[in-house]
């Protein structure tokens, strides 16, 4: 169990936050780490009710609420931030994380462009809806609030596989770097973070690994140290984002993954 952390050092306290694919994984952890950090609310929301109700109830109900918001849904996305602005008073962060991953290898000469476009549905659409309505939402109510957005190390290069997956976190650079321009005369920032591998259930699933596996396999890869990335480090990245300590960030790709982008490892191949 992590140590309260103390007033004088919460990086949010008083704001209200929105985090999307909050049921688990690095949504999850930094759902709680905003709370950790002194959020006045935060509203989780996932397609996965069950999960997402508990990690909410671990938080505690008078400051969590879950919301099922399935973000290829721009009417759910739209709904989720007027329900947030409504029982709140306002919306300061948006952290639009919900993503999937490929359901094959996706190579270029056996793409799906059926399961493409679910990917690029979630990954790429839904990350739009979710920035476009929470800046409404700042814009209408002058918050000069902060948008982050999650993309991925393989945004800055090519990969073996997941060719869907890996276009679709490209696509996030895109939307935070044209929306970072059209929000910076509002006071709105948008930036995006860049994990490596961490072991959560949707990089399992794209490696079809373990998590203890992949941890085994990761922790010598970071900076040499003897413990993998996890949750946690992007969950620091995240706060730092969304609060003043980065109040003339903008626009920023934040790549959170100890170097592994600059290396090749088999380990991206299938």
């Amino acid at each position: 169990m992590t140590q309260p952390i103390p007033v004088p050092l919460q990086k949010l306290h008083g704001k209200v936050a929105i985090v999307t694919g909050a049921a688990s994984g690095i949504g999850a952890v930094t759902a709680r780490h905003f709370a950790d950090h002194g959020a006045l609310a935060v509203v989780i929301a996932d397609v996965q009710d069950s999960k997402g109700r508990q990690v909410a109830a671990s938080i505690g109900s008078h400051r969590c609420t879950y919301v099922h918001c399935d973000v290829t849904n721009e009417d759910q996305v739209k709904s989720l931030v007027e329900f947030t602005v409504k029982h709140y008073g306002s919306l300061d962060v948006m952290y639009s994380n919900a993503g999937i991953t490929s359901t094959s290898a996706q190579t270029v000469l056996e793409l799906d462009l059926s399961g493409y476009d679910r990917v690029m549905a979630v990954n790429a659409r839904g990350m739009a809806a979710c920035v476009k309505h929470a800046a409404g939402a700042m814009v209408e109510k002058g918050v000069k609030g902060s948008i982050v957005c999650t993309a991925s190390f393989v945004a800055d290069c090519g990969t073996e596989s997941l060719t869907d997956y890996t276009m679709s976190k490209h696509a996030v650079l895109g939307l935070v770097r044209s929306a970072s321009v059209q929000l910076a005369p509002r006071g709105v920032r948008v930036n995006c973070v860049s994990p490596g591998m961490v072991a959560t259930p949707l990089m399992c699933d794209i490696l079809k690994i373990s998590a203890e596996e992949l941890r085994e396999t990761m922790a010598a890869v970071y900076l040499g140290r003897d413990e993998p990335l996890t949750e946690k480090h992007v969950a620091d990245a995240v706060v730092f984002l969304a609060c003043e300590d980065s109040a003339f960030v903008t626009g920023h790709n934040l790549v959170v993954d100890g170097g592994l982008g600059t290396k090749s490892i088999a380990v991206l191949k299938q």
